[in-house]
């Protein structure tokens, strides 16, 4: 069966300040986190990647990225731009993406197998896509009336910055793992007596270091696409009157999906531990902790060595 891996590579990546965070180089070969997700998700079984990408990083992305991945595995790219429907005007001052929802729903017509979504500025480890893949290849869940979707979950230690706080899809699941509700949860810090804060005052008993956190990593299948351009279009209809900021993310339009009963969530937990580039200073550490796992043999010097 074939299935896709999906790269969400347009965020503009504002806090990382200068240049294209998901460009940064991770070691002396030049390769960036998206080589090593790349690298992982093949090992897992996925046969094609889909980057999701700005036009005007287009010429860059394809010189450090894509000209060099087109030779191990099939590609394609999707473009995210500012263009709304019809029936909305575009407000004449926003240049940032409209979010993660209208990234996906930009693979209209591109991805048409099962497929899973990640961030193009996150480490995930490595048997995550073992798992997830398995998910999107068992037929059961292709039988079924309502979507099926998977969600990584994270435990909120291991996808913490030591240098600012984080937004994470804070996940309530029950004693079968299927997710019942879904927070996005901003500005999550870890304070001097160990406990956790966030911009919305989630209480201690859901936000701990132990609870499961989505890191926008969505196994699923192509009715998905189709669910993103129904319920952006709602979106957008009922943020009308302030374009200029509005932002769609996935966890969001998840939170709907499952009030409105449109699909089922498994988590799958892990305890894989994220590696990523929130922040400009979050470069270097990144680097050693490749460097680790470089010495620990968990990846060859080369990954793409024949």
């Amino acid at each position: 069966m074939n299935t896709t891996l999906v790269v969400l590579a347009a965020g503009i990546g504002s806090r990382y300040g200068a240049g294209i965070k998901q460009l940064a180089k991770m070691d002396e070969n030049g390769y960036t986190i998206i080589d090593y997700s790349i690298f992982d998700a093949m090992k897992a079984g996925f046969n094609k990647v889909v980057f999701i990408i700005r036009p005007d990083i287009e010429k860059d992305f394809k010189d450090i990225i894509g000209d060099r991945i087109k030779d191990v595995i099939d590609i394609d790219y999707a473009y995210q731009t500012l263009e709304l429907p019809k029936r909305f005007e575009n407000p004449v001052q926003r240049t940032k993406p409209w979010g993660t929802v209208h990234a996906v729903l930009a693979c209209k017509g591109i991805v048409n197998e099962p497929f899973l979504v990640i961030n193009a500025d996150d480490y995930y480890g490595k048997t995550v896509f073992d798992d997830l893949h398995e998910f999107l290849v068992d037929p059961s869940n292709q039988n079924n009336k309502k979507l099926q979707i998977a969600m990584a979950g994270y435990k909120l230690k291991n996808t913490l910055s030591d240098n600012g706080t984080v937004t994470r899809g804070v996940s309530v699941g029950n004693e079968d793992n299927k997710l019942i509700k879904i927070l996005e949860t901003h500005e999550i810090k870890l304070e001097e007596d160990g406990k956790l804060s966030s911009k919305e005052g989630l209480d201690q008993d859901l936000l701990h270091l132990d609870a499961l956190v989505s890191m926008n990593m969505w196994a699923t299948y192509p009715e998905f696409i189709d669910l993103c351009q129904e319920y952006f279009e709602k979106y957008l209809e009922k943020n009308k009157d302030n374009l200029e900021k509005a932002e769609y993310v996935l966890p969001e339009m998840i939170e709907e999906l499952l009030e409105e009963d449109k699909a089922d969530i498994i988590i799958l937990p892990t305890s894989d531990k994220w590696i990523g580039i929130t922040y400009k200073q979050d470069l270097e550490p990144a680097k050693e902790e490749f460097k680790k796992m470089f010495e620990n043999k968990i990846y060859p010097a080369n990954i793409w060595s024949k």
